[in-house]
């Protein structure tokens, strides 16, 4: 009897460490862009340690739940690898998301992108990605400027300000604040110079 109590205990302890590391639940992670979108709070990308993460994470906010087990949901994962950006709502549609800046990489690793695009945009009701590479006065520096700000207005136009560049040779720190339409996709930029 006692060989059966300790063949069954296994099986319990066994069903609950795989049920416990089973369960859809994201990595620990920093750096990340997040939104509320409709009732879905979304959280993309960031730094999961070893590598820049591509992954989408949402939590629907229009049922309560345990706070101590949220009810995650993974969604469509990004084209790229992505850390400390920005990101803008639309208020047009409410429901594409403006990625804007940060630092992008080859998913999954510490290997920067080969991307010609510094803005993705990703709509919420269907989970598709796109690159902007069609933006009208684009300025390069968005291809590696991070920890910028941007917030978008009424009529569709994010304004980012700021950021930088850092690397193992050089640190930029920009002084900038570009308004991207995304009604035209153009881009607007204006250097900001400060009296003292």
């Amino acid at each position: 009897m006692h060989c059966f109590q300790i063949v069954l205990l296994f099986i319990i302890f066994s069903s609950v460490y795989f049920f416990a590391t089973c369960q859809n639940i994201p990595s620990p992670r920093y750096e990340q862009a997040s939104s509320l979108i409709g009732t879905r709070f979304y959280f993309f990308g960031g730094q999961t340690g070893s590598f820049s993460s591509n992954e989408v994470w949402y939590l629907d906010l229009s049922n309560s739940f345990n706070k101590t087990i949220p009810p995650w949901r993974k969604d469509i994962g990004m084209p790229v690898g992505y850390s400390i950006g920005s990101l803008c709502v639309s208020p047009i549609d409410n429901s594409s998301v403006f990625l804007v800046g940060g630092r992008i990489f080859i998913p999954n690793t510490f290997s920067p992108s080969d991307s010609s695009s510094s803005v993705y945009v990703f709509d919420s009701k269907t989970s598709q990605w796109a690159a902007a590479t069609n933006i009208n006065g684009f300025n390069s520096s968005f291809l590696s400027r991070n920890e910028m700000q941007a917030i978008i207005d009424n009529s569709g136009k994010i304004f980012i300000f700021g950021g930088t560049n850092v690397n193992s040779t050089l640190s930029t720190f920009y002084n900038d604040m570009n308004i991207l339409d995304i009604n035209t996709m153009t881009n607007f930029i204006f250097v900001l110079t400060f009296l003292c």
